[in-house]
């Protein structure tokens, strides 16, 4: 055999064994909890900056049961989870639905898991049984429902691939941090009463692949957030924050690769990565948002703090990045823009009641949503610059999703597109 024959015949053989790979997003995708940047950015969206409950509103699908987990956008259908109280009994079906993007028809809608009403804990008042956003690549959607278990559905017809029930814990006040991707790992926080920790399973099979305990004392153990994949000096990390440390992992591995320690539980905001820092709010009782440089090893506590910020912390409302600016969406209404460099107030206004939906950038504005369902646009900048306020008049605790030029607002009720007419 001649050497270029070997060659090919090599080459061939690879070409066999190789799996096919994943199909790209397209442009228009929101794949994820704040989209497919996983920092609330859709920047070439030409999003309405107008409506109310009908104004500029394509449609409105009626949602059944309860759920707050954010709405995800792929190849032309919408998916969501939700939690629908069982008929004669105190139990919840835990439910994923697809609709169709353009239409809002219900294309499916299959339970996942069944949860036992007699022994379910019990959750706080803005939470839901169904507060994971899920994540869709390709043709599969992963779901997540916290303590209750973690499925891959076929994201065509709803189909179980895989699903799993073995990773047990204590919740308090329910379920809540969002699963990411990470190459051939699904990753999500593990943060309750009786264990604390950052767990990766199989994405093809749902197998445990690793689990990092977080290791360290709090007297509140509980909190509920979503990791970052970020990349810093060519290196992947999984950015995790808990109950007072944030930890930064080997998505490959779970290794450890350092961690700042700080006071503070419940911690809900997701982190954002921008000019080489790693911005996120320590949660409750007092936030304070911290901003690290992510190239040290080990407790980096005393040595990568950039800055620390202590007024118009948020509490649920993760933080977002816009050119030099941080800005922030506090419980109490309150909206700040900071410097992201240093740390210094550039404005600050009380705008809404209350934030727990995440802010977005799109196509030049910021879009803030507070929990009356009051959205506000505005223009990023040294000043404050409204441009519109607008009301559908039901309660809002989700963070709004983008498909093309339109938005995505889930209601307590209801999911709509709203979209230039």
């Amino acid at each position: 055999m001649s050497p270029m024959y070997r060659l090919l015949s090599a080459c061939l053989l690879v070409s066999l064994l190789t799996p096919a790979p994943v199909p790209h997003l397209q442009a228009r995708d929101w794949p994820q909890f704040r989209g497919p940047t996983q920092d609330g950015h859709a920047d070439s969206a030409r999003l309405p900056t107008v409506w109310d409950g009908r104004r500029n509103v394509a449609w409105r699908t009626e949602i059944p049961g309860k759920g707050w987990s954010s709405p995800v956008v792929a190849a032309g259908k919408v998916y969501l989870t939700t939690a629908v109280p069982v008929p004669g009994s105190a139990d919840q079906s835990l439910r994923a639905l697809c609709l169709e993007a353009k239409s809002g028809r219900v294309v499916w809608d299959v339970e996942v898991f069944r949860q036992d009403g007699r022994t379910a804990p019990s959750i706080h008042p803005k939470n839901s049984h169904a507060s994971p956003t899920p994540v869709v690549d390709g043709d599969r959607l992963f779901v997540h429902f916290g303590h209750m278990g973690t499925a891959c559905l076929d994201a065509r017809d709803g189909s179980k691939v895989w699903a799993t029930q073995e990773l047990k814990y204590r919740p308090v006040h329910g379920n809540g941090g969002s699963p990411v991707l990470a190459d051939d790992h699904l990753v999500f926080c593990i943060d309750g009463l009786d264990l604390q920790a950052v767990v990766a399973l199989d994405r093809r099979t749902g197998k445990l692949a690793w689990k990092t305990p977080r290791n360290v004392a709090a007297p509140k153990s509980f909190s509920f957030c979503t990791p970052l994949l970020i990349t810093a000096d060519g290196r992947e990390q999984l950015i995790a924050p808990g109950s007072n440390v944030v930890m930064s992992l080997d998505p490959k591995t779970g290794e450890e690769i350092w961690r700042v320690t700080y006071m503070g539980y419940s911690v809900v905001p997701r982190p954002v990565y921008s000019g080489g820092l790693v911005y996120f709010s320590t949660g409750y009782d007092t936030p304070v948002l911290y901003a690290v440089k992510p190239d040290g090893k080990g407790d980096v506590t005393d040595t990568h703090v950039a800055w620390t910020l202590k007024r118009g912390v948020p509490r649920n409302a993760s933080p977002l990045v816009v050119g030099g600016d941080l800005y922030l969406a506090a419980d109490d209404g309150q909206v700040s823009c900071i410097d992201a460099r240093t740390g210094v107030s550039r404005w600050s206004e009380r705008i809404g009641r209350a934030y727990s939906a995440s802010p977005l950038y799109a196509g030049g504005l910021i879009y803030l949503l507070d929990e009356d369902g009051v959205a506000t646009v505005l223009k990023p900048g040294a000043t404050y610059d409204p441009v519109a306020t607008n009301r559908i008049g039901e309660r809002t605790l989700a963070s709004l999703a983008v498909d093309g030029n339109a938005l995505l607002l889930r209601s307590e009720k209801a999911l709509y597109r709203i979209e230039q007419k």
